[in-house]
């Protein structure tokens, strides 16, 4: 049985309550979850799980793409069996900051390819900061310096931040809606799509801000040539 992604609908969610399913070598399984997995390129959420009047610390969350079933890794398993109730509880300000961040790579993802036609090769999201490799051959600091410019004035702009479904194949339609080099989204037949209005829209499945305000200024930290058609950035929000 598939996890129910509560995220997904309400990336503001820092609470809820939901059952155990099961409990393997990968980690402990709810039926419902708040927790994002480290999936997507977006590091795990963690925080803890109250149980049976015992909290547990969640230190990972791991998300199945074939059952898309989300396993919690915690600190102890000791006294869960399946059935117990449980009551989820976020690190808001990772999660918050992996919000503003992975929102941010959006953006800077559609100027990139608007102005360049630069793919996204591989990225990664943490707290602290992420970084993104995009399929651009000149190495030229000033592009990425330029990018993050006019990624700060979309910030400026205060614009919504749209979430939606459409199915798979009228989704797969719009022009630009995967913006990864080597990689499709998922084989559902329903995808969920973050749309930032004459932005960018992006076929996506984790958690984002609902205001390009929220972010704060994008700060580029480094630039680095990875090799050929492989220009990496590192960027961070406050």
């Amino acid at each position: 049985m598939a996890t129910i992604h509560l995220y997904r609908d309400d990336s503001y969610l820092r609470e809820f309550r939901a059952r155990v399913v099961s409990i393997t070598d990968r980690g402990l399984v709810l039926d419902r979850t708040a927790f994002h997995p480290d999936s997507g390129g977006v590091s795990s959420d963690t925080g803890y799980l109250i149980i049976g009047g015992k909290n547990y610390r969640v230190l990972k969350a791991i998300h199945d793409r074939e059952s898309d079933e989300v396993y919690h890794v915690l600190d102890s398993y000791e006294g869960i069996s399946p059935g117990m109730e449980v009551v989820g509880v976020i690190d808001w300000d990772r999660r918050y900051r992996l919000m503003r961040l992975h929102t941010a790579a959006h953006i800077i993802s559609a100027i990139m390819y608007r102005d360049y036609g630069a793919m996204i090769t591989g990225g990664q999201v943490e707290p602290e900061y992420a970084r993104d490799d995009f399929s651009i051959e000149r190495f030229d600091r000033q592009v990425f310096e330029d990018a993050i410019r006019k990624a700060n004035d979309v910030v400026r702009a205060g614009l919504e931040v749209k979430i939606y479904y459409l199915k798979r194949e009228e989704a797969m339609k719009i022009p630009g809606i995967v913006k990864l080099a080597e990689k499709m989204p998922p084989g559902y037949e329903i995808l969920r799509i973050v749309e930032i209005p004459g932005v960018d829209v992006q076929a996506d499945g984790g958690p984002h801000v609902k205001n390009t305000s929220e972010i704060g200024e994008i700060k580029l930290l480094k630039v680095e040539n990875r090799g050929k058609n492989k220009k990496r950035i590192y960027y961070t929000v406050p």
